[in-house]
């Protein structure tokens, strides 16, 4: 009588299945990719600072000094405030593993198939990386909210006009301690789209980009000097993006999605930002925006970036060991006109 191997009994009491030691297939994570910790936070783009806050200044008026005159014409110099200072709270994040010693004892060579330590430390590292990508894509924090970094939505503020109107997020009335209707220049760029095309979107985007790049006109020891522009969006705009990247190229060959994964913009690539198509982004609308990491950039407590404790023992169980991983910092933008969102009506 013909039989399969799992009905075979003495096979399935003897004999154990292949198993990949070592290696496991993670399917925990909601997200197909990152942004915040993997990118945003690597220590070429971060900022040390010390102190109870993080404070930057501002200059935000002129003393129109400047003027044409005759010859031997009276002089009347004069003086001006031309300087304000902004500053932003720290704000703290940690993430931790815990593991029985005796687990640990357990979990050896040969009997170990997987590491649970490890398990234990790449579990903790990844619920940081989802509470990151919440703190800098998700909504701003209100205004009694004394826990929440500022991310994007603090910082670059929607509005249905065109040009620098974002000013600050609902329930605030500064941004970084400046008030953005005293001091309008302190605004990002807006601007509102109602097809993804090129007629409409593009049009509207390559404008944006044009009027945030602002070059000042004399050299000094400014803070928002230079551009680095990258550009985000939920999956929405990228897809019809890539249909007008193939309807715009006459020598696709058999690939029939032969521009996926190479849309830029002004030579700069478009990245995905899946976050914005989550139920915790911006489902009710598609947004883009530009973001200038000259200006934009995590700022740290100084000695407190991704900081490690000891493995040490819990207090309330001897045998358990722990590990804490801590970080100070907030995010910042010293010139907010130098970056726009663009949101779908």
């Amino acid at each position: 009588m013909a039989y399969d191997q799992e009905s075979y009994q003495d096979l399935i009491e003897t004999t154990l299945r292949h198993l990949d030691k070592v290696n496991w297939t993670d399917i925990v994570v909601d997200l197909q990719r990152h942004t915040a910790m993997p990118q945003l936070l690597r220590k070429n783009r971060v900022e040390f600072g010390s102190g109870y806050g993080h404070q930057f200044n501002l200059r935000v008026a002129s003393n129109n000094a400047a003027r044409n005159v005759k010859l031997n014409e009276e002089d009347n110099p004069t003086t001006a405030d031309t300087q304000i200072r902004g500053n932003i709270p720290w704000r703290h994040s940690e993430t931790h593993w815990a593991i029985e010693e005796r687990i640990v004892a357990m979990n050896r060579q040969p009997a170990r198939l997987v590491n649970l330590l490890q398990t234990s430390r790449v579990d903790c590292m990844t619920d940081l990386a989802d509470l990151m990508e919440n703190n800098f894509w998700g909504p701003a924090p209100g205004s009694e909210d004394k826990l929440k970094p500022f991310g994007v939505n603090y910082w670059i503020v929607k509005d249905p006009s065109k040009g620098f109107n974002g000013g600050a997020p609902s329930g605030h009335t500064t941004v970084g301690g400046v008030n953005p209707t005293t001091y309008p220049k302190f605004k990002n760029y807006t601007g509102t789209f109602s097809k993804i095309s090129k007629s409409d979107l593009i049009r509207l985007w390559r404008e944006a980009s044009v009027k945030t790049d602002f070059r000042p006109p004399v050299d000094g020891p400014f803070s928002n000097v230079g551009g680095n522009y990258a550009y985000y969006a939920p999956y929405d705009v990228i897809g019809k993006m890539e249909e007008i990247l193939e309807a715009q190229n006459q020598n696709l060959g058999n690939d029939v999605a032969s521009k996926d994964g190479l849309t830029t913009f002004r030579r700069t690539p478009v990245n995905w930002v899946p976050f914005l198509d989550s139920d915790q982004g911006n489902v009710d609308e598609n947004r883009v925006y530009g973001i200038n990491w000259k200006v934009f950039k995590p700022v740290f407590l100084s000695g407190e970036y991704m900081k490690e404790t000891k493995v040490n023992p819990h207090p309330l169980h001897h045998r358990v060991l722990t590990q804490y991983i801590d970080c100070t910092y907030n995010f910042l933008c010293v010139d907010r006109r130098r970056n726009f969102v663009l949101h779908k009506v």
